[in-house]
């Protein structure tokens, strides 16, 4: 028998193999490209999740930016209501504190008037003497 030709039933045979072969790699080229169409999809659902994820925590985020804004504006309302409050009352006492040393400072102007009316002589020794003890003290130096 002459090894280096093929009989007809060795051919049969390594056509057989050439069709399993064949299918074999058709159904794997097949599977393959439903595994990646597959994993394409799954990550496309995961990068929308992603997204939807992202979109609610920036909306979340904004709300609470408003809330502390309103906060914020509430509060600073209510601290110059209350300085404007304290100011006035303040302003109030100062007010009133100037008009009594006012009053007070013309009684004490009207009896230094009346003091000075009543004992001139008095007044005019005391002067005189409260201005040579400054002119002792300024020669010193």
């Amino acid at each position: 028998m002459d090894y280096a030709t093929p009989t007809s039933s060795a051919i049969k045979e390594d056509e057989e193999k050439e069709a399993t072969v064949l299918t074999t790699t058709s159904t794997i080229t097949s599977k393959t490209a439903d595994l990646r169409q597959a994993a394409t999809e799954k990550a496309r659902i995961a990068a929308q999740g992603v997204q939807n994820k992202a979109t609610q925590i920036k909306n979340a985020a904004g709300e609470k930016a408003q809330q502390f804004r309103s906060y914020a504006g509430d509060k600073a309302s209510t601290l110059k209501e209350e300085a404007g409050n304290k100011a006035t009352v303040v302003k109030q006492a100062a007010t009133e504190k100037y008009e009594h040393t006012k009053a007070k400072a013309k009684d004490v102007h009207a009896s230094s008037e009346d003091y000075i009316r009543e004992h001139p002589t008095k007044c005019i020794l005391g002067a005189f003497g409260v201005g040579l003890l400054i002119g002792l003290l300024a020669r010193r130096r």
